[in-house]
């Protein structure tokens, strides 16, 4: 009976691309509103850039290749090109028409060259003569001198010259490639800019003088150009004997891989586009024209330059984890009790804490931990080691396929089995993706084992900037399922019976698919059915359809989707019971919470996975209940209820697949502030007073 709902209910899905799209769009608009800090409103337009640079690197080569070799293929390739366009040209027109004109206002200049006093383009020649020439080659085209390599999200130059080369040769294009290892941005000095802080790019001082580069001849056209290509490394690991080695030189052919956007400037002439259309194999909806500098991702730099406190966040400090002691033995606080950590309102120190003292403590045999992303910070890197100087077994597993962060976690990798470190790098054909940590301590006779689980990664930059929660624990059957994970990842052996940890690819989808299947079967009977879930994308078939099904029997949904959500909300006979939020804030929203319930049955769970199908299938993840009542209610209020009653910094999913800004953008409720405002009291307690 039930047979046709189900392609209907795959039909009502949404396009996965168009929502990653969406939610850019929707990061877009704190770089539009008033209400936010200037240069944070500049930090936010570059966000929106970087993340449409890793769309293009990862997501768009499928749909260019399909518009490529089926016509069939081409309206989904448009249709993303189209929405793409869109919002880059509303991120220029808000460059040039709001943002530059405010910081002007404000004493911050961006000068182009028309623009300079006859002292200015003095002191710019001097700065091209002294810092950007030598580093600058152009390259005039010919059968000897073919295309140069162009890496991946560089600036370069073209142009077209007039008149003949030394040999009487009439080449008529160049290429001038400036090296990534200049600054975008550079500070006029007090003597030429005396008011205010002024600042000159480095495309506007090349282009001022390129043709200083081209002597006795003309250049009669040019333009920048940036060429974004397909960056998903992509690893045979069944014929390979060493990953580490064949990642390595992986990494240094992304910069060339296949070319799926180019970036020129506005002006650009249809000799030149058409050019470099032909030179990287690309169609015309792969161009986009762009009115300023064709890589936004740099106005950060401009941004830390610039640093005016009064047109930026208010700094915040975080406060110590009010479930921790401020002295004393933290092993001792977690015989009591499970504790949380709510990040960036409370510390990532305290997870430093916990490692430290478990370095230092003679009593601690053994440490464990997971490394995917760890950033440049290498105080854990240092204590790790040191845990190996005074004799502990370390076993670290590092993930050497964390995407863009591969040469990072290699060197961690080399650093760590220089140290004496026992180094795994998971399973075959998976990412582990799993955040935890485990110490092993000896305590009288017996050995007892202390856990830190978190949704976010070992990162302390990170850990201020987006909305984590820690779980520390002594649970002894918690710790042990944790000690059974390492094992099977540094083994390969099988995975025995978890007693409170859901791990994926082997039972956690299935596990979730269970969940929602019961709490709509107790919807269907008549019980009070409700499903809570908090996370960065849902965009698994299995998982989406499962919510769709329980919706229609009657349980009332929740989804809290920062990114990418492919599941319909509020459609009349599809998903009546199901509303999708997300929110978009100072914070980078980055918890996974799961709450179901139904009839007496209260379940919480916390997770280092999204519901997404390599999640679910193709990583090492993890999920784990929180029994604790106190906690569980409080993760429950800080994280669920909060979001849900957010008026300010949410979207509403609408019917039609498009998101609605909140009802008060300005004078509503955002959980983030609410959050900041209650824990602010103890942030004079950020640093743990030692023991």
């Amino acid at each position: 009976m039930h047979a046709p709902t189900v392609p209907r209910l795959e039909a009502a899905l949404l396009d996965r691309d168009l929502s990653i799209l969406a939610f850019n769009q929707r990061v877009f608009d704190w770089a539009a509103r008033a209400d936010v800090p200037l240069l944070e409103r500049l930090r936010f337009l570059a966000i929106v850039s970087s993340n449409l640079d890793e769309f293009f690197e990862v997501r768009a080569e499928p749909h260019l290749a399909s518009a490529r070799n089926s016509v069939a293929g081409r309206p989904a390739f448009e249709a993303i090109a189209a929405t793409v366009r869109q919002l880059v040209n509303r991120q220029y027109a808000l460059y040039q028409n709001e943002l530059l004109p405010q910081l002007a206002l404000h004493g911050i200049r961006v000068i182009a060259h028309g623009e300079r006093s006859p002292a200015q383009r003095r002191w710019v020649r001097a700065l091209f003569e002294r810092e950007l020439r030598p580093l600058l080659l152009p390259v005039s085209l010919d059968p000897a001198h073919p295309f140069p390599q162009v890496a991946n999200k560089s600036l370069n130059f073209i142009v077209r010259l007039s008149g003949s080369d030394a040999f009487g040769r009439h080449n008529e294009v160049a290429i001038v490639r400036v090296p990534r290892a200049l600054p975008r941005f550079f500070r006029l000095p007090a003597s030429v800019a005396p008011e205010g802080r002024q600042f000159v790019s480095v495309s506007s001082v090349v282009r001022a003088h390129l043709s200083d580069l081209f002597v006795g001849r003309e250049v009669t056209e040019l333009s920048q150009f940036r060429v974004t290509r397909h960056s998903d490394l992509a690893v045979d690991e069944e014929d390979v004997r060493n990953l580490r080695t064949v990642l390595r030189q992986g990494l240094q052919q992304r910069n060339f891989g296949q070319a799926v956007r180019l970036e020129v400037s506005a002006g650009c002439t249809e000799f030149l586009c058409a050019f470099l259309l032909r030179q990287f194999e690309l169609p015309e909806a792969a161009m986009y024209r762009v009115e300023g500098p064709v890589n936004l991702v740099r106005l950060s730099q401009l941004v830390d330059m610039a640093s005016e406190p009064s047109l930026l966040f208010p700094v915040w400090t975080p406060r110590w984890p009010r479930d921790l002691p401020h002295t004393g033995s933290l092993f001792a606080h977690l015989h009591a009790g499970d504790a949380l950590a709510h990040q960036p309102y409370e510390s990532f120190d305290a997870v430093l804490a916990l490692l430290r003292e478990a370095v230092f403590d003679p009593a601690v045999v053994a440490i464990k931990q997971t490394i995917y992303r760890t950033g440049s910070d290498l105080q854990l890197l240092e204590l790790l080691r040191e845990a190996v100087r005074l004799g502990k077994e370390v076993m670290v597993v590092v993930e050497l396929k964390a995407r863009f962060d591969e040469e990072a976690n290699i060197n961690w990798a080399e650093a760590l089995e220089s140290a004496g470190a026992q180094v795994v790098y998971g399973v075959l054909g998976l990412k582990t993706h799993a955040k935890m940590l485990l110490i092993t301590r000896r305590e009288g006779r017996r050995m007892r084992r202390y856990g830190h689980l978190s949704t976010g990664n070992y990162n302390a930059r990170t850990a201020r900037l987006y909305t984590d929660l820690s779980y520390m624990t002594a649970d002894p059957l918690l710790t042990a399922d944790m000690d059974q994970v390492f094992s099977h990842l540094a083994s390969q052996s099988v995975l025995p019976r978890m007693r409170r940890l859901l791990v994926a690819p082997f039972h956690l989808q299935r596990r979730m698919l269970e969940r929602v299947a019961a709490v709509g079967k107790a919807a269907a009977q008549g019980q009070e059915a409700r499903i809570v879930l908090k996370m960065n994308a849902l965009t698994d078939e299995a998982l989406a359809l499962a919510l769709l099904k329980a919706g229609a029997q009657g349980a009332r949904i929740d989804l809290i989707v920062r990114g990418a959500c492919i599941v319909p909300a509020c459609v009349p006979g599809v998903s009546d019971n199901i509303r999708v939020r997300s929110v978009i804030g100072r914070f980078l929203e980055h918890a996974r919470v799961f709450y179901f319930a139904h009839g007496e049955e209260q379940v919480l769970y916390l997770s280092s996975a999204d519901w997404m199908n390599r999640n679910m299938l193709r990583r090492v993840e993890l999920a784990w209940p929180v029994s604790d009542p106190r906690l569980r209610q409080r993760i429950i209020d800080e994280c669920l209820v909060g979001a849900l009653h957010d008026d300010r910094d949410a979207w509403q999913l609408r019917p039609d697949g498009s998101y609605a800004r909140a009802q008060h953008p300005v004078s509503g409720n955002s959980v983030q502030a609410a959050l900041m405002a209650r824990y602010a009291q103890g942030a004079s307690d950020a640093v743990r007073r030692a023991p």
